[in-house]
Protein backbone atom coordinates (compact mmCIF):
# COMPACT_ATOMS: atom_id res chain seq x y z
CA UNK A 1 0.00 0.00 0.00
CA UNK A 2 1.23 3.48 -0.88
CA UNK A 3 2.25 5.65 2.01
CA UNK A 4 0.59 9.05 2.25
CA UNK A 5 3.97 10.73 2.86
CA UNK A 6 4.99 9.72 -0.66
CA UNK A 7 2.07 11.60 -2.18
CA UNK A 8 2.80 14.85 -3.96
CA UNK A 9 -0.04 17.22 -2.95
CA UNK A 10 0.51 19.14 -6.19
CA UNK A 11 0.08 16.03 -8.37
CA UNK A 12 -3.73 16.09 -8.54
CA UNK A 13 -6.78 17.29 -6.60
CA UNK A 14 -7.22 13.77 -5.22
CA UNK A 15 -3.61 13.65 -3.98
CA UNK A 16 -4.00 17.05 -2.34
CA UNK A 17 -7.25 15.97 -0.66
CA UNK A 18 -5.64 12.85 0.80
CA UNK A 19 -2.54 14.75 1.91
CA UNK A 20 -4.59 17.49 3.55
CA UNK A 21 -6.95 15.04 5.25
CA UNK A 22 -4.05 13.29 6.95
CA UNK A 23 -2.41 16.60 7.86
CA UNK A 24 -5.58 17.90 9.48
CA UNK A 25 -6.33 14.61 11.24
CA UNK A 26 -2.86 14.42 12.76
CA UNK A 27 -3.01 18.08 13.73
CA UNK A 28 -6.07 17.20 15.82
CA UNK A 29 -4.27 14.23 17.39
CA UNK A 30 -6.62 11.66 15.93
CA UNK A 31 -5.91 8.18 14.60
CA UNK A 32 -7.74 7.00 11.51
CA UNK A 33 -10.12 4.84 13.55
CA UNK A 34 -10.87 7.71 15.94
CA UNK A 35 -11.79 10.07 13.14
CA UNK A 36 -13.82 7.28 11.56
CA UNK A 37 -15.81 6.86 14.77
CA UNK A 38 -16.57 10.58 14.86
CA UNK A 39 -17.86 10.75 11.27
CA UNK A 40 -19.49 7.28 11.28
CA UNK A 41 -17.22 5.40 8.92
CA UNK A 42 -14.34 2.94 9.27
CA UNK A 43 -10.74 3.86 9.91
CA UNK A 44 -9.97 1.80 6.83
CA UNK A 45 -11.99 4.19 4.67
CA UNK A 46 -10.10 7.14 6.14
CA UNK A 47 -6.84 5.41 5.23
CA UNK A 48 -8.00 4.61 1.72
CA UNK A 49 -8.95 8.21 1.07
CA UNK A 50 -5.69 9.46 2.57
CA UNK A 51 -3.78 7.22 0.17
CA UNK A 52 -6.03 8.00 -2.86
CA UNK A 53 -7.37 4.44 -2.98
CA UNK A 54 -10.90 5.80 -2.60
CA UNK A 55 -12.50 8.96 -3.91
CA UNK A 56 -14.21 11.04 -1.19
CA UNK A 57 -17.90 11.89 -1.48
CA UNK A 58 -19.52 15.22 -0.73
CA UNK A 59 -21.26 13.75 2.32
CA UNK A 60 -17.93 12.45 3.66
CA UNK A 61 -16.33 15.86 3.12
CA UNK A 62 -19.11 17.70 4.95
CA UNK A 63 -18.76 15.35 7.92
CA UNK A 64 -14.97 15.84 7.98
CA UNK A 65 -15.43 19.61 7.97
CA UNK A 66 -17.85 19.36 10.88
CA UNK A 67 -15.58 17.01 12.84
CA UNK A 68 -12.34 18.92 12.29
CA UNK A 69 -13.75 22.45 12.20
CA UNK A 70 -12.16 23.16 8.83
CA UNK A 71 -14.71 25.81 7.82
CA UNK A 72 -15.94 24.03 4.70
CA UNK A 73 -12.48 23.47 3.23
CA UNK A 74 -13.07 19.82 2.32
CA UNK A 75 -16.59 20.53 1.06
CA UNK A 76 -15.12 23.09 -1.34
CA UNK A 77 -12.23 20.87 -2.36
CA UNK A 78 -14.35 17.80 -3.07
CA UNK A 79 -16.00 19.46 -6.06
CA UNK A 80 -12.61 19.83 -7.71
CA UNK A 81 -11.70 16.26 -6.75
CA UNK A 82 -14.88 14.80 -8.22
CA UNK A 83 -14.59 16.76 -11.46
CA UNK A 84 -11.06 15.43 -11.83
CA UNK A 85 -12.48 11.88 -11.81
CA UNK A 86 -14.35 12.48 -15.05
CA UNK A 87 -12.70 11.08 -18.17
CA UNK A 88 -9.96 13.42 -19.35
CA UNK A 89 -11.65 14.00 -22.69
CA UNK A 90 -14.92 14.93 -20.94
CA UNK A 91 -13.53 17.40 -18.40
CA UNK A 92 -13.42 20.42 -20.76
CA UNK A 93 -17.09 19.93 -21.57
CA UNK A 94 -18.02 19.57 -17.89
CA UNK A 95 -16.26 22.87 -17.15
CA UNK A 96 -18.19 24.60 -19.93
CA UNK A 97 -21.46 22.98 -18.85
CA UNK A 98 -20.96 24.40 -15.35
CA UNK A 99 -20.61 27.92 -16.80
CA UNK A 100 -23.54 27.74 -19.23
CA UNK A 101 -26.61 29.93 -18.82
CA UNK A 102 -28.64 27.89 -21.33
CA UNK A 103 -28.41 24.19 -22.15
CA UNK A 104 -30.41 22.43 -24.84
CA UNK A 105 -29.86 18.76 -25.52
CA UNK A 106 -31.28 15.96 -27.62
CA UNK A 107 -30.65 12.45 -26.30
CA UNK A 108 -31.34 9.42 -28.47
CA UNK A 109 -30.12 6.58 -26.21
CA UNK A 110 -29.98 7.65 -22.56
CA UNK A 111 -31.39 10.10 -20.06
CA UNK A 112 -29.27 13.27 -20.04
CA UNK A 113 -26.54 13.01 -17.40
CA UNK A 114 -27.80 15.97 -15.36
CA UNK A 115 -31.15 14.22 -14.90
CA UNK A 116 -29.96 10.69 -14.15
CA UNK A 117 -30.65 9.07 -10.80
CA UNK A 118 -27.63 7.63 -9.03
CA UNK A 119 -28.62 4.03 -9.69
CA UNK A 120 -29.39 4.70 -13.36
CA UNK A 121 -26.02 6.42 -13.72
CA UNK A 122 -24.29 3.48 -12.04
CA UNK A 123 -25.88 1.03 -14.49
CA UNK A 124 -24.87 3.19 -17.47
CA UNK A 125 -21.30 3.76 -16.32
CA UNK A 126 -20.78 0.10 -15.40
CA UNK A 127 -21.06 -0.85 -19.08
CA UNK A 128 -17.62 0.67 -19.62
CA UNK A 129 -16.11 -1.62 -16.93
CA UNK A 130 -14.23 1.26 -15.24
CA UNK A 131 -11.60 0.74 -12.55
CA UNK A 132 -13.41 3.09 -10.14
CA UNK A 133 -17.14 2.94 -10.86
CA UNK A 134 -18.13 4.69 -7.63
CA UNK A 135 -15.79 7.59 -8.37
CA UNK A 136 -17.41 8.08 -11.78
CA UNK A 137 -20.89 7.89 -10.27
CA UNK A 138 -19.97 10.47 -7.63
CA UNK A 139 -18.53 12.74 -10.33
CA UNK A 140 -21.74 12.51 -12.35
CA UNK A 141 -23.83 13.35 -9.31
CA UNK A 142 -21.56 16.31 -8.62
CA UNK A 143 -22.24 17.66 -12.12
CA UNK A 144 -25.93 17.83 -11.25
CA UNK A 145 -25.30 20.43 -8.55
CA UNK A 146 -25.53 23.16 -11.19
CA UNK A 147 -29.29 22.52 -11.24
CA UNK A 148 -29.47 23.32 -7.51
CA UNK A 149 -28.16 26.85 -7.87
CA UNK A 150 -30.36 29.80 -6.96
CA UNK A 151 -30.36 30.64 -10.67
CA UNK A 152 -29.51 27.44 -12.58
CA UNK A 153 -29.04 27.33 -16.35
CA UNK A 154 -32.24 27.28 -18.37
CA UNK A 155 -32.24 23.67 -19.57
CA UNK A 156 -34.31 22.17 -22.36
CA UNK A 157 -34.12 18.38 -22.77
CA UNK A 158 -35.55 16.37 -25.66
CA UNK A 159 -35.51 12.60 -25.11
CA UNK A 160 -36.23 10.09 -27.82
CA UNK A 161 -39.08 7.80 -26.78
CA UNK A 162 -36.59 4.92 -27.06
CA UNK A 163 -34.86 6.33 -23.96
CA UNK A 164 -38.00 5.60 -21.93
CA UNK A 165 -38.32 2.07 -23.26
CA UNK A 166 -34.72 0.91 -22.81
CA UNK A 167 -34.65 -0.87 -19.38
CA UNK A 168 -31.35 0.42 -18.02
CA UNK A 169 -30.68 -1.25 -14.68
CA UNK A 170 -33.99 -3.11 -14.65
CA UNK A 171 -37.60 -2.20 -13.97
CA UNK A 172 -37.19 -0.69 -10.51
CA UNK A 173 -34.31 1.52 -11.58
CA UNK A 174 -36.27 2.69 -14.63
CA UNK A 175 -39.40 3.36 -12.60
CA UNK A 176 -37.47 5.63 -10.25
CA UNK A 177 -35.67 7.26 -13.17
CA UNK A 178 -38.92 8.11 -14.92
CA UNK A 179 -40.34 9.38 -11.64
CA UNK A 180 -37.31 11.65 -11.44
CA UNK A 181 -38.13 13.07 -14.88
CA UNK A 182 -41.69 13.73 -13.77
CA UNK A 183 -40.40 15.82 -10.86
CA UNK A 184 -39.47 18.47 -13.41
CA UNK A 185 -43.03 18.86 -14.72
CA UNK A 186 -43.86 22.53 -14.35
CA UNK A 187 -40.29 23.37 -13.36
CA UNK A 188 -39.32 26.99 -13.98
CA UNK A 189 -35.80 26.35 -15.27
CA UNK A 190 -35.93 22.86 -16.76
CA UNK A 191 -38.24 21.40 -19.38
CA UNK A 192 -38.45 17.85 -20.72
CA UNK A 193 -39.99 16.88 -24.04
CA UNK A 194 -40.26 13.44 -25.62
CA UNK A 195 -39.78 12.85 -29.33
CA UNK A 196 -42.31 10.06 -30.01
CA UNK A 197 -41.60 7.06 -32.19
CA UNK A 198 -44.51 8.16 -34.34
CA UNK A 199 -42.41 11.12 -35.50
CA UNK A 200 -40.57 8.70 -37.76
CA UNK A 201 -37.52 10.17 -39.49
CA UNK A 202 -36.40 13.40 -37.83
CA UNK A 203 -33.78 16.14 -37.86
CA UNK A 204 -31.20 14.34 -35.73
CA UNK A 205 -31.10 10.75 -36.85
CA UNK A 206 -27.30 11.19 -36.71
CA UNK A 207 -27.46 11.13 -32.91
CA UNK A 208 -27.38 13.16 -29.73
CA UNK A 209 -25.94 16.65 -29.30
CA UNK A 210 -25.82 19.47 -26.75
CA UNK A 211 -25.93 23.21 -27.32
CA UNK A 212 -24.50 25.50 -24.64
CA UNK A 213 -24.91 29.28 -24.40
CA UNK A 214 -23.02 31.64 -22.10
CA UNK A 215 -23.12 35.18 -20.77
CA UNK A 216 -19.86 36.26 -22.41
CA UNK A 217 -18.38 33.31 -24.30
CA UNK A 218 -19.33 32.03 -27.77
CA UNK A 219 -21.99 29.32 -28.02
CA UNK A 220 -20.70 25.77 -28.44
CA UNK A 221 -22.07 22.48 -29.69
CA UNK A 222 -20.94 19.20 -28.15
CA UNK A 223 -21.16 15.71 -29.64
CA UNK A 224 -19.67 12.34 -28.73
CA UNK A 225 -18.39 9.37 -30.66
CA UNK A 226 -17.44 5.94 -29.36
CA UNK A 227 -14.39 7.04 -27.37
CA UNK A 228 -14.36 10.83 -26.99
CA UNK A 229 -16.28 14.10 -27.13
CA UNK A 230 -16.00 17.07 -29.47
CA UNK A 231 -16.78 20.76 -28.94
CA UNK A 232 -16.93 23.45 -31.59
CA UNK A 233 -17.92 27.10 -31.79
CA UNK A 234 -17.98 27.08 -35.58
CA UNK A 235 -20.81 29.49 -36.58
CA UNK A 236 -22.03 27.36 -39.49
CA UNK A 237 -22.18 24.25 -37.32
CA UNK A 238 -24.02 26.17 -34.62
CA UNK A 239 -26.58 27.48 -37.09
CA UNK A 240 -27.19 23.98 -38.41
CA UNK A 241 -27.52 22.58 -34.88
CA UNK A 242 -29.94 25.34 -33.84
CA UNK A 243 -32.09 24.67 -36.91
CA UNK A 244 -32.11 20.94 -36.18
CA UNK A 245 -33.04 21.55 -32.55
CA UNK A 246 -35.93 23.79 -33.55
CA UNK A 247 -37.23 21.03 -35.81
CA UNK A 248 -36.87 18.48 -33.02
CA UNK A 249 -38.85 20.71 -30.65
CA UNK A 250 -41.56 21.09 -33.26
CA UNK A 251 -41.79 17.32 -33.75
CA UNK A 252 -41.67 16.49 -30.04
CA UNK A 253 -44.66 16.23 -27.74
CA UNK A 254 -45.47 19.25 -25.60
CA UNK A 255 -44.04 19.34 -22.09
CA UNK A 256 -47.43 18.34 -20.68
CA UNK A 257 -48.03 15.53 -23.18
CA UNK A 258 -44.45 14.34 -22.65
CA UNK A 259 -45.08 14.07 -18.90
CA UNK A 260 -48.25 12.09 -19.60
CA UNK A 261 -46.33 9.68 -21.83
CA UNK A 262 -43.56 9.28 -19.26
CA UNK A 263 -46.12 8.54 -16.56
CA UNK A 264 -47.90 6.01 -18.77
CA UNK A 265 -44.66 4.20 -19.65
CA UNK A 266 -43.65 4.21 -15.99
CA UNK A 267 -46.87 2.45 -14.97
CA UNK A 268 -47.46 0.18 -17.96
CA UNK A 269 -43.87 -0.92 -18.61
CA UNK A 270 -42.20 -0.61 -15.22
CA UNK A 271 -45.09 -0.78 -12.80
CA UNK A 272 -45.33 -3.13 -9.82
CA UNK A 273 -46.50 -6.49 -11.16
CA UNK A 274 -46.29 -8.37 -7.86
Amino acid sequence: MANIQTLDPTASPLDYYGWELRRQREAHGLKQGQLGNIIFCTGSLIGQIETTKKVPTRDFSERVDAALGTDGAFSRLVGLVLRSQLPTWFQPYAEMEAKATYISTYQAQLVYGLLQTEEYARAVLATGMPDDLEGLVAARMERQRILEREQPPLTWVILDEAVLLRPIGGCEVMRRQLARLLEFTGHRWLHVQVLPNSAGEHASLDGAFNLLRFEDDPDIIYTEDLISGHMTANPETLREAALRYARLQAAALSVEDSAALIARVMEERYGDRS
